[in-house]
């Protein structure tokens, strides 16, 4: 079996077993850990839009069956971010990524990374903007926890400047004891072992359940 042909067949199984526990008669078991209910699937980051399709036919069939579903795209979260600066800081941030890039694209990469940590990282950064999501969604859900769901999609786009793991310890204990699962673009190393889009180097700081 080819590889490509062995992770489709991996993706629609991560999907089947996410929808399965998902719709457990006594309510979402995603996570083995009480009052911790995350999860992670994680996806070759060339399957990007087979993922999309096959979430999407996961979040209409749960939303036919009575569930709320939110889908929150950590991409619109950055541009959103980024949209609200005065627009001349912005420009300034490009020319001056473009001059350095022609001497030193690592360089550019850096200081790419400086410039948008301010709009990504710590408590302020986008874990801010997905909490007040989350709050909103449950309040606004307040007598259907077991049949609702939260999917943190659209993460590759915040690669390579964004780990995954320092947002999950950022909205610990924030998510309302709703069903959130992470949309992961990498690879599974070992048990809690992931690669960020295959790319960067392995964290093993993950303690959700992972699908892959």
């Amino acid at each position: 079996m080819t590889g490509t042909l062995f992770t489709d067949v991996s993706l629609d199984r991560s999907i089947a077993a996410l929808r399965s526990d998902l719709l457990e008669a006594s309510g979402p078991k995603i996570s083995t850990m009480r009052n911790y209910r995350f999860a992670i699937l994680v996806y070759d980051p060339t399957e990007e839009f087979k993922l999309r399709r096959l979430i999407r036919n996961l979040s209409d069939d749960l939303k036919g069956g009575g569930w709320n579903v939110r889908s929150i795209s950590l991409h619109q979260l950055l541009l959103n971010r980024i949209k609200a600066e005065d627009p001349k800081l912005i420009e300034s941030t490009i020319r001056m990524e473009h001059r350095l890039y022609e001497r030193d694209p690592d360089r550019a990469l850096n200081h790419l990374k400086d410039k948008l940590s301010h709009y990504i990282d710590g408590v302020d950064g986008i874990a801010k903007d997905v909490v007040n999501l989350i709050d909103e969604f449950a309040t606004e859900n307040p007598l259907v926890v077991n049949r609702t769901l939260v999917l943190l999609a659209r993460t590759g786009a915040l690669y390579p400047f964004f780990r995954s793991s320092a947002l999950l310890k950022l909205i610990d204990g924030k998510m309302r004891n709703l069903p959130v699962v992470l949309l992961y673009p990498g690879k599974r190393q070992d048990l809690n072992a992931l690669s960020f889009m295959g790319e960067l180097s392995a964290d093993r700081d993950y303690r959700p359940r992972i699908y892959s």
